[in-house]
This record gives structure tokens, C-alpha cells and sequence, in this order.
């Protein structure tokens, strides 16, 4: 598996390296979206004392950024052992003092067996068809918000509000909450 290296894009860790998988295997969210995808959460909430959960973990860059902004829990989740294996040994970096979590597992199965977080964010594989799935895992455990990133105008259940959707080219990312 080939590696090649991301940075951190702020926050208390910002431009520290981290390893990603081979590109063929994941697909890192680019430094730019990730650093949009902050600023919009910060101008939402405050991320101290909060929780946050990354579904589809891929490169673990989105927890490590959430750990670098402030967050105080982490949680990622990653079905691909080769894949976790690398964000494993990224997250060992940042354990210190910190609570970060790495489960090995399949995401939709995992998510509702989990307490409640204040931000999920999910990136399930394009053109999975498990959006919905995705969504409807994680309803009864975020407190808050969720951040939905996809390439297709995908329809969005009536049980969860926009609360903002920004597009960058083909991606788009969407910010979500639940309405029971």
C-alpha cells in the first residue's frame, strides 16, 4: 500500500503530517473542504467539552482535525483492516491526553450500538447506496449536528432539517439535524 502525507489544516496540531492510505483504496476529504467544514461548525457550536464521530473513517484525517480544533472525544470508525491499520498508528500520535477511539467494524452495524454525539460526520463511499442507511444509523445517537459529504444531490429523509449545504465542484457537503 502506497503512502503519501496530509496536514492537519488548524487548530492546535495545524501542519502536522499525517499518513493517509493509498489514494485508491480511500479518498481523503481535501484540505480546503475540510477547512470550510470547521470554520461552518465553529460559527455553529462550540467545540469544547464536545464529541465527535467519524463513521467512515478512511484516512482518520476529519477526527484528527476535530481533536486539533478542540473536540474532547473522538470516535472513528473504519471497516478496512489495512486502512485502520494506518489510522491507528496516526492516532497513537495524538493519545496523550486525549480520548480518540478507533473501532474496526462495519459503520451501520457499529453507530447505533454508540452513545450520543454532539457532530457525526458522514463520507460512506460514493455510489454505495447507504446514505439513507447511514442516516438512519446515526439518528438516535447525534445530540446535534451531522455533516453529510456526497457527490449527488441525494434526497434527504423529512426526519432531518438543512441547516446548510455548500458544494465544492462535484462534492457537496451537507449540515444536518435531526428532527424527531
Amino acid at each position: 500500500m502506497v503512502k503519501y502525507y496530509m496536514n492537519i489544516t488548524g487548530g492546535i496540531y495545524n501542519r502536522q503530517k499525517v499518513i493517509a492510505p493509498d489514494e485508491n483504496i480511500t479518498r481523503p476529504t481535501l484540505s480546503k473542504i475540510r477547512m470550510s467544514i470547521f470554520n461552518t461548525l465553529n460559527s455553529m457550536i462550540d467545540f469544547e467539552g464536545k464529541s465527535f464521530l467519524d463513521m467512515f473513517a478512511g484516512s482518520g484525517i476529519m477526527g484528527l482535525e476535530a481533536l486539533s480544533r478542540g473536540f474532547d472525544k473522538i470516535v472513528a470508525i473504519e471497516k478496512n483492516k489495512k486502512v485502520y491499520n494506518v489510522i491507528k498508528s496516526n492516532f497513537e500520535k495524538y493519545q496523550n491526553n486525549n480520548d480518540i477511539k478507533l473501532i474496526l467494524g462495519d459503520s451501520i452495524k457499529i453507530a447505533s450500538k454508540l452513545e450520543k454525539f454532539d457532530v457525526i460526520y458522514l463520507d460512506p463511499p460514493y455510489f454505495s447506496g447507504i446514505y439513507e442507511k447511514s442516516l438512519d444509523a446515526v439518528k438516535n445517537i447525534c445530540s446535534d449536528i451531522i455533516i453529510l459529504e456526497h457527490v449527488t444531490d441525494i434526497e434527504i429523509s423529512k426526519d432531518f432539517k438543512i441547516i446548510k449545504q455548500k458544494q465544492y465542484g462535484e462534492k457537496y457537503i451537507t449540515f444536518l439535524r435531526f428532527k424527531p
